[in-house]
């Protein structure tokens, strides 16, 4: 019998070191993923298409997300990394998937103005309105007039409004870029529309003391 426990203890002694050098791998592999999806990162970031085409082909996830849970598809098209954009999509990549707050890859490409990058998107059935704030509304507010006439083009819906009640002309305004009001009127915004708070374009319009802004939107229809 006292064999048998000094048998039992060595073999308990085993277990323990055996689960201990299995945990210490455990960590180191994981550790080892998670450097390959930061070097990912780094590639969306710089546009380092080969790093990022190796990367994938080793299995790293096209869908891996950054430390504050951006998909790396957006990182990528806020970047302008166009090369990298193309190697997500190749490796399946969901182009409709969304950071915490909800961009998507093409909101970001729309607020930045970048045609190529949203083309690309677009190719692989991003969404052009969806639910919330919207590329359009992105692109006003960065006054990106091209990206505008792009999403309009696309089909957009000019009067979308984000959850808030928000639209595309609002934030145009809101943000000062004129040439961005001009266009979206000339396109048929609606400017009686109002958020949720009862603000409307106008609003902002004489809150920003932006008179020629002030006039057109009443020539469209707006009133205090």
């Amino acid at each position: 019998m006292p064999l048998l426990l000094h048998t039992d203890q060595r073999n308990i002694t085993f277990l323990r070191r055996y689960a201990g050098v299995l945990l210490m791998a455990a960590f180191a592999a994981q550790s080892a993923h998670a450097q390959l999806n930061d070097d990912l990162v780094f590639a969306a970031v710089n546009d380092r298409v080969p790093l990022a085409r190796e990367l994938l082909a080793k299995g790293v996830d096209s869908n891996t997300v950054d430390a504050e849970g951006s998909p790396v598809l957006v990182i990528a098209a806020r970047s302008g990394s166009a090369g990298v954009v193309d190697a997500l999509l190749a490796g399946g990549a969901k182009v409709n998937a969304r950071t915490p707050s909800g961009d998507t890859a093409l909101m970001t490409a729309a607020i930045t103005g970048n045609i190529e990058i949203a083309k690309k998107l677009r190719q692989r059935g991003a969404e052009i309105d969806g639910t919330g704030w919207t590329p359009l509304i992105y692109a006003a507010t960065g006054g990106q007039d091209a990206m505008v006439t792009y999403l309009l083009g696309e089909g957009a819906n000019i009067n979308a409004a984000s959850p808030n009640g928000t639209t595309a002309l609002m934030m145009a305004v809101r943000e000062g870029k004129g040439s961005t009001v001009t266009l979206l009127l000339a396109k048929g915004a609606d400017a009686t529309k109002r958020n949720q708070n009862g603000a409307s374009a106008l609003t902002w319009a004489l809150r920003n003391n932006e008179k020629a802004m002030a006039d057109a939107l009443k020539r469209a229809g707006a009133a205090e």
